[in-house]
């Protein structure tokens, strides 16, 4: 990953469709990955654990967020962690759309794909 720093514009990076309801954007450094979800009401909810660390931060909206058998409703500035391997959802609440920053430790090779445009603007430093 580049060296330099970079700017960039949630709003502006390219979107990536997950399914209906669901629309995530990626930015990276060397060790740490963010993804900006866009999240509808009656999206699919849809629960899944993963071997990596993240944290996820409420920007707007409000959602029932589930972590194991913990259960939080959650709303704008709330930060919640999600241990490893632990099974996890979030499901937006009311008839707002939900704005969530997840960021994860280490990098998901398998989210690698929402950066590539760092690697573009940079070169394959």
């Amino acid at each position: 990953m580049p060296q330099k720093a970079q700017l960039y514009q949630w709003e502006s990076l390219p979107k990536e469709f997950v399914r209906p309801g669901v629309e995530r954007v990626g930015f990276s450094g060397d060790n740490v990955l963010m993804v900006m979800n866009w999240l509808q009401p009656g999206m699919d909810v849809r629960p899944h654990s993963h071997p990596f660390e993240q944290l996820a931060y409420i920007v707007s909206g409000h959602m029932k967020f589930t972590v194991g058998d913990d259960v939080f409703n959650a709303g704008p500035g709330s930060v919640i962690r999600i241990p490893p391997d632990v099974e996890h959802c979030g499901e937006p609440i009311g008839d707002e759309p939900v704005l969530n920053l997840d960021v994860f430790s280490p990098i998901r090779e398998d989210y690698r794909h929402l950066v590539e445009y760092q690697q573009a603007d940079f070169g394959d430093e």
